[in-house]
């Protein structure tokens, strides 16, 4: 994760030469399309318009939206401000504030296992004041966990920190672990709803906690 403007440039450039697509969710579209533009001293990033105008819309109408694409085996984030519809060289484009944060992170590492039934997730309260809001754990590893939101209203941007989160174990215990947000992005249930799948770092890991990933692990 890097809040260096030049790493940040280099990485986006990267993306930007490769014509990568990037990707925001939103509740029931996706806006996808390449960087135009990385200027890093003008503070800002181009896009090229969406072809769907209502994605594109979606955009505009946010104060700020988190973007993701996948290059080379690594899943990139980060988060832009204030996107606004411009113009240059006769051509219709989407502009953003610069990123003050990137987070890269490559494919896993180390195992998870998927947990079968989920464990329900409580999330009490965090640092950066979002709502208490419940998930449930869908994976489990030694080093991190991945859930899944249902709430259209709750975004969780890269290097959040949530505070308190309440696990509830297999036969009715709990542990309170808090967690650190690597990545969110969009996918579709098999049942055809959409939910937010956040991929977290596990920044206090109980006993209990541990005892049940090794459990899983068969370890």
């Amino acid at each position: 994760m890097s809040r260096s403007a030049t790493e940040i440039a280099r990485v986006l450039d990267k993306i930007k030469n490769e014509r990568v697509l990037v990707t925001a969710f939103f509740p029931n579209l996706t806006f996808q399309s390449p960087l135009y533009m990385v200027d890093p001293r003008g503070g800002r990033i181009v896009f090229d318009r969406s072809p769907n105008e209502e994605a594109n819309r979606a955009l505009l109408s946010r104060p700020r939206c988190a973007f993701h694409c996948e290059m080379a085996g690594w899943h990139v984030e980060f988060v832009a401000a204030k996107p606004r519809a411009v113009t240059h060289h006769g051509r219709s484009l989407i502009q953003c504030g610069f990123p003050e944060l990137l987070a890269s992170n490559p494919r896993r590492q180390h195992e998870r296992i998927e947990v079968k039934p989920p464990l329900p997730l409580r999330v009490q309260a965090d640092e950066d004041g979002i709502m208490p809001f419940d998930g449930m754990i869908i994976d489990l590893g030694f080093e991190g966990i991945g859930f899944l939101v249902y709430a259209s209203s709750i975004t969780l941007e890269p290097g959040t920190v949530l505070r308190g989160c309440r696990i509830q174990l297999p036969g009715g215990a709990e542990c309170v672990s808090d967690l650190e947000v690597r990545y969110s992005q969009a996918i579709t249930l098999p049942n055809g709803a959409r939910a937010m799948r956040s991929g977290c770092r596990v920044l206090s890991p109980s006993a209990a906690l541990i005892a049940l990933t090794k459990r899983l692990l068969g370890l």
